[in-house]
Order: structure tokens, then sequence, then C-alpha cells
């Protein structure tokens, strides 16, 4: 495994393997942070943020997926209900770009100050 992080505070050793999960280093201090631990630490233990900002039914929310899958143990899941359903929330929209004409309008903002430069300068 790979060192990632180093949590800001003092850890004992108890944690050591459960935050070093890959990492054999027995002369590494126990707030450093293993790859893996630290994924399952920010998907299990954001959960209630996630839920507080996204809402009770979010798509970061892994759980219901992991129980889907585990519901029926010994069937695969049925992947063209998935497919369909996922068809089915799939929203077709037209983008409508924001500077579609821009070279039209730099163009006649171009052109209006150098007529107006052009009468001002001729008038003098």
């Amino acid at each position: 495994g790979f060192v990632t992080t180093k949590v800001p505070f003092a850890l004992t050793l108890r944690f050591k393997d459960m935050l070093q999960r890959g990492v054999q280093l027995t002369t590494l201090d126990a707030s450093w942070v293993s790859s893996a631990s630290w994924y399952f630490l920010n998907v299990f233990g954001l959960r209630s943020i996630y839920s507080l900002f996204l809402g009770q039914d979010n798509e970061a929310d892994q759980s219901k997926m992991m129980q889907q899958m585990t519901a029926t143990p010994g069937a695969p899941p049925d992947m063209k209900k998935a497919y369909r359903d996922e068809w089915e929330a799939l929203e077709v929209r037209n983008h409508r770009w924001t500077l579609e004409n821009i070279t039209d309008v730099i163009l006649y903002k171009t052109n209006s100050v150098d007529s107006s430069y052009q009468i001002s300068h001729k008038s003098r």
C-alpha cells in the first residue's frame, strides 16, 4: 500500500493496524494513513455529511448499491434492467452556446468603433 496522508492529531498504536493496512513498516508513526484505509474512512465516514448536504437519497451513498448487489447472493444482478432504468432516466438536452455568434458581435463592435473613429477624425 501507499502512505497518503497524516492525520493532524496523535493516535495510539491500536489504530496502526486499522489505518495502515497494506503498509508493513514497524517504525512508522500511527498517525500516517494508507491509501486503502483513507478511502474507506472517506466512503464510510462521510456518509452522514453527504446525506446532510445532498439529501437522503443521493448518488454518493454507495450503501444502497452494495445492498442491492448482496440482496440476492446467488443470483447475478440483472444488467438489462439496470441499463433500461438508466436509459429511462437519461434526459437529452439541447446545448445552447453562450458565445455562438461572438465573431459577428466582435466584428460589429470593431466596425462601429472604426467608423466612429473615422467620423470623428475626419471632422477635425
